[in-house]
């Protein structure tokens, strides 16, 4: 059944937008800004680049980046969203309530291998849970340089630790001022404080070109080395602290400004007593104020700029394009070439994002580059093709403030651009390599859909193989100390069958890679005889990588790749093969309990559903059951016809959720329903006692259901309906409507619920369906669309056998590849008038993957192994 959350409140007003609302970034809501301002001290705290935090969403069980520092959000949009169920660093620390540190990448790929497929670069990372009065309410995430052997410093993580809870405390405070502490938008993007640097200063002085005195203030008196006190008051006191270059110019421009006869402002650049360069700026004009004497006097401006920024001019001259990139992706500079070379003036580049003023630099390939220059802090160069034709060679060079890009033209490289190996040389192009190193962010996300062992088997051959150019693909997985072949494709039929069930002891490299946890690569077959001489081989030529699967320390099981020419492994092929080693012997792990799981559940789900339903003249019978194709083939949706005296009860029913859990109450539920339903309890006393059973035995549980008490001499029913659809009709004449029957709320939650009785009555010829949500619901449409259609499915069908019109009624359903609910169904339908009919035992028959059954009577009319047709 699925469950509409409809007592969810919007936040008070007067506390700005829900959270992640988006206003263009002008006006923060107050959680956003507790969260930044946590996010920016933590990150200075721990010595980190960047960092984020991770709050709980409106979806149970999914955290949501709330806020990103130091990094540009659109490059990490595969970890916005975070399952707490999964096995990465911000998952556990949410559900363990205990704070992750891993100081490097080795120690987070031995950990948490699926973070690393996705980011295999070298840096150490501080993941700590944010405390709410219930549980976590988030996570503290900061990313710091890697300490290689080096474990994080316990005060590095006690501190960390405070400002989490610190953060916990806060957020309580504004859930306590009607604040609603959840994120369900995107990340809000913060830049972090640039690194310290000597402080912007300016100086005033005031100087009488008649007398030569010099007034100046107490910070100019600074930049110059003088004490306020000890200032001589010159002009040759100035000069003093001049190198004398400096010094004729400063007259020189004196001069030029007083001999002026309009005011002028004029500029210069002055070598201060420390050798950095200051700006002085000069104003003043020439004056005869009582036509007697001439008075000048010039205002001067002196401006320490600190360490400062690259001077632009200085850029300009270089044989290179030079941009200046801060944290978040923008780019702040660019010099004449890089405007030359990029094909954009520099209104079009500074203040942009660079992959929006460059749309061609957002390729995957050119991503995962900056990626790895942000977070792993070291220069990176590649080739990249500025479309549609021009190369260019690219450099990164990272810092706590930002990347410098340096770009230079380039010949067309000799590898085709599209490749992506070459014979020899393992990834044929650094802007390949990082396209293919990309891949297993697909491969993670896809293994998260897989649940069963072939399933985790057929995304590893569609996703990896293409990756890194494969051919073959083997999976062994282990079974009683002997490795077992479980998925092959790309190699020669039979030839894999000799090492079907070897054992621990055989001295092959599958077995070898399992007991020694190491991966074993051959860059040719001729080095892999070498080393297992006599071992048989399918070519004679290509590479062999030999991948064990591990998960949680125990053996699962090996993995082979192979390609169809020699190849070299790059040290990053390397780490990456090894970290996805992992992520899939965790999904086969997984996908193994599963199995055994899944044929537990279906053999519940089984025993609990009717397998007989009676026989009674007058009316025919069938039921049908459909899973859902997301979890395990079970669920809580369940039909019955019981007989009660002279009545026949028709009953449908569906238990919130899914798994072996809704399955049990759905058994005891039918259970009750029926045991008062023999007590010849009416239909509103049967639901009713159900209703209170149910609060008994799980509160919080809840179902619906449909009771109809049908007479099937005189077609008479008295239907109950507790929070479940309406049931259809078909007439005799084929016209179709659906039911209008008053009803109470679902079962399971109020128990003094009212439940009325409605009474209709079932022509010959008529019949009833009664159905689960499941074959009406679609993702993004309405309900009623749902049973409109299902109406004029009905209607449409015309005479034909009642196992005919199940079929179609659910054949649209049973096709859909996403069928996240399951469906249950029942039809019943009153003979219509003709001979008597005798009885004789139930037949029952079964169609593929799906429970249904179909119950038939003998016809003295018809052929024996013709289906009844209820409307002859």
């Amino acid at each position: 059944m699925t469950r509409h959350d409809t007592n969810r409140q919007p936040p008070p007003a007067g506390h700005g937008r829900p959270a992640g609302a988006d206003d263009g970034g002008r006006v923060p809501d107050e959680l956003s800004l507790v969260l930044a301002q946590a996010l920016v001290g933590a990150v200075e705290s721990g010595g980190g680049f960047a960092g984020g935090v991770y709050l709980r969403s409106g979806t149970p069980g999914l955290l949501r980046l709330a806020v990103l520092a130091g990094l540009p959000g659109p490059l990490f949009r595969p970890w916005w969203r975070m399952h707490v169920n999964r096995p990465f660093p911000v998952s556990e620390a949410y559900r363990t309530g205990r704070p992750v540190l891993l100081s490097d990448a080795e120690e987070a790929m031995r950990r948490f291998p699926q973070l690393m497929a996705g980011l295999p670069f070298p840096f150490g990372s501080l993941w700590v849970p944010i405390p709410g009065p219930r549980g976590s309410v988030g996570v503290l995430v900061v990313l710091r340089a890697s300490t290689p052997g080096r474990p994080v410093a316990p005060a590095d993580g006690d501190r960390l630790h405070r400002l989490g809870q610190r953060l916990g405390d806060a957020l309580t405070d504004l859930e306590r001022q009607g604040v609603t502490c959840v994120w369900d938008g995107e990340p809000v993007p913060v830049q972090l404080p640039v690194a310290t640097a000597p402080p912007v200063r300016v100086g005033r002085f005031d100087w009488d070109l008649h007398s030569g005195r010099v007034a100046a203030d107490d910070e100019l008196c600074a930049i110059l080395g003088f004490a306020p006190a000890a200032f001589p008051g010159t002009v040759d006191a100035l000069a003093e602290r001049l190198v004398p270059e400096d010094v004729y110019g400063l007259w020189a421009l004196a001069r030029q400004t007083v001999e002026s006869a309009e005011p002028v402002v004029r500029r210069m650049r002055l070598r201060g007593p420390d050798g950095r360069s200051h700006l002085l700026e000069l104003s003043g004009r020439w004056t005869h104020p009582d036509g007697d004497e001439p008075e000048g006097r010039l205002t001067g401006f002196l401006v320490d700029l600190g360490s400062g920024p690259v001077v632009p001019e200085a850029a300009d001259r270089l044989p290179r394009g030079i941009l200046s990139l801060d944290r978040l992706g923008r780019i702040t500079y660019a010099n004449v070439l890089a405007e030359e070379l990029l094909g954009h003036t520099r209104t079009e580049l500074v203040g942009h994002p660079v992959w929006q003023a460059l749309p061609w630099f957002g390729h995957e390939a050119y991503e995962d580059h900056y990626r790895a220059a942000m977070i792993a802090d070291e220069p990176v160069h590649f080739l990249a093709r500025r479309p549609p034709s021009r190369w260019l060679s690219v450099s990164l060079y990272p810092d706590h403030d930002g990347v410098s890009v340096v770009l230079q033209d380039t010949d067309r490289p000799a590898y085709a651009p599209g490749s992506v190996t070459a014979p020899g040389l393992g990834i044929g192009s650094t802007a390949d390599r990082s396209s293919a190193l990309y891949r297993p962010v697909a491969l993670a996300i896809a293994l998260t859909e897989a649940v069963t062992a072939r399933q985790v088997s057929a995304v590893v051959t569609e996703e990896l193989l293409p990756a890194f150019g494969g051919r073959q693909i083997a999976i062994y997985l282990l079974n009683d100390r002997h490795l077992h072949l479980a998925w092959e494709t790309g190699f020669p039929q039979g030839f894999l069958d000799r090492f079907d069930g070897v054992g621990l002891d055989v001295s092959i490299p599958g077995v070898e890679t399992l007991t020694t946890g190491r991966p074993i690569f051959f860059e040719s077959m001729q080095r892999l005889v070498e080393a297992y001489p006599g071992i048989p081989i399918d070519a004679d030529v290509g590479a062999r990588a030999f991948l064990p699967l591990i998960a949680s320390g125990r053996p699962v099981g090996s993995c082979i790749l192979g390609f169809d020419r020699p190849r070299g492994f790059s040290p990053e092929e390397r780490t990456v093969l090894t970290a996805l080693a992992g992520l899939i012997a965790q999904a086969l792990q997984r996908a193994q309990r599963y199995d055994n799981e899944s044929a537990l559940a279906r053999g519940l789900q089984d025993a609990l559903l009717p397998h007989r339903l009676p026989e009674v003249d007058g009316v025919d019978t069938l039921g049908r059951y459909l899973s859902g194709t997301q979890g395990m083939d079970v669920g809580g949706d369940w039909y019955d016809v019981i007989e009660t005296g002279r009545e026949l009860a028709l009953i449908i029913g569906d238990v919130q959720g899914h798994g072996v859990a809704a399955a049990a109450t759905m058994g005891q539920l039918r259970s009750a329903v029926r045991a008062f339903a023999l007590d010849n309890y009416d239909p509103q006393g049967v639901i009713s006692g159900t209703n209170r059973l149910l609060i008994d035995l799980d509160p919080g549980q809840f179902a619906s259901c449909c009771y109809i008490a049908l007479d099937p001499e005189t077609g008479l029913a008295r239907a109950v309906r507790a929070g479940h659809p309406q049931p259809v009709l078909r007439h005799p004449d084929g016209r179709t409507e659906v039911l209008d029957l008053p009803g109470g709320i679902v079962l399971g939650i109020d128990g003094d619920a009212a439940y009325p009785v409605t009474e209709l009555r079932l022509e010959p010829g008529a019949m009833l369906a009664l159905f689960t949500d499941g074959l009406i619901e679609r993702p993004g449409t309405d309900i009623d669309e749902g049973i409109e259609r299902l109406r004029a499915t009905v209607e449409r069908i015309g005479e034909v056998p009642l196992a005919d019109r199940a079929d179609q009624v659910i054949a649209e359903a049973r096709a859909a590849t996403d069928r996240p609910d399951d469906i249950a169904l029942l039809l019943a339908a009153r003979w219509a008038a003709g001979p008597a009919r005798s009885r004789r035992p139930t037949t029952e028959r079964a169609a593929g993957p799906d429970l249904w059954r179909t119950f038939r009577r003998p016809d003295p009319g018809r052929p024996s192994s013709g289906a009844p047709d209820p409307a002859s």
